[in-house]
Formats: C-alpha cells, sequence, structure tokens
C-alpha cells in the first residue's frame, strides 16, 4: 500500500507565501501523474495543479492559482512540492496531494479526483484576511 503524506500547510496572512510537500512512501512513481487538489468547507474537492510524469515535467494550473501557484517534483526524493504565492482568504481549504496512472495521450494531464490513484490525508492551510 502506498502512503501520500503531506505537510507545510498552516495559518498564513492574505499575501503571504507558503511551500506544501507530499512524500510518497515507495519509488516508482516517476512514471505517474503528481497533483495536488483542495476542498474547502461544504465544497467539492478541486483540482489545483499537477506535474506530468517524469521526462517532460510539463505542469498544469486551475485558473485561480495560474501565477501565483508552482507546482515541481522531485522523483529521487518522491516528493511534490507546490509553492503557493500570493495567497488569498479564498485559497483556505484542506489541501490534498495524489497519483494518478492515467495515459490517455502524451499531452493528457487529468484532472478529475476519479482519474487519481493514492490520496495524501490532507493539510490545512488558513489564509486569514
Amino acid at each position: 500500500q502506498v502512503q501520500l503524506v503531506e505537510s507545510g500547510g498552516g495559518l498564513v496572512q492574505a499575501g503571504d507565501s507558503l511551500r506544501l510537500s507530499c512524500a510518497a512512501s515507495r519509488r516508482g512513481f516517476s512514471g505517474s501523474h503528481m497533483a495536488w487538489f483542495r476542498q474547502a468547507p461544504e465544497k467539492e474537492r478541486a483540482f489545483v495543479a499537477a506535474v506530468k510524469r517524469s521526462g517532460t515535467g510539463t505542469t498544469y494550473y486551475s485558473d485561480s492559482v495560474k501565477g501565483r501557484f508552482t507546482i515541481s517534483r522531485d522523483n529521487a526524493k518522491n516528493t511534490v512540492y507546490p509553492q503557493m504565492n500570493g495567497l488569498k482568504p479564498e485559497d483556505t481549504a484542506v489541501y490534498y496531494c495524489a497519483v494518478s496512472r492515467v495515459y490517455i495521450s502524451a499531452t493528457y494531464v487529468p484532472t478529475l479526483t476519479s482519474e487519481y490513484d493514492y490520496w495524501g490525508q490532507g493539510t490545512q492551510v488558513t489564509v486569514s484576511s
């Protein structure tokens, strides 16, 4: 069983930056997409950002975080990082990392929760105004 462990959440003020990390318990994810989702109270879990399987390193972002968040991965450490800058109160949510083995085409990036096979337990990010 694979475990994904997130860390780095906390309480910050609007405009601050935060860096989350997600470490996988075992190797072998270089061929998988790694992503972050978030879930605000009484809302569905929503896609935030993804970094494609190694070899391309292509990243993809939701419109709500584009230009503010940067996702990266370190395959040697089995870890994925979102650097979150310019945080806003509407970014407040529980953030989850996830791994997908879906492959549709070289350009396809999975963004649906159903396309992800493994999930972390989540880390809370709260942004005060």
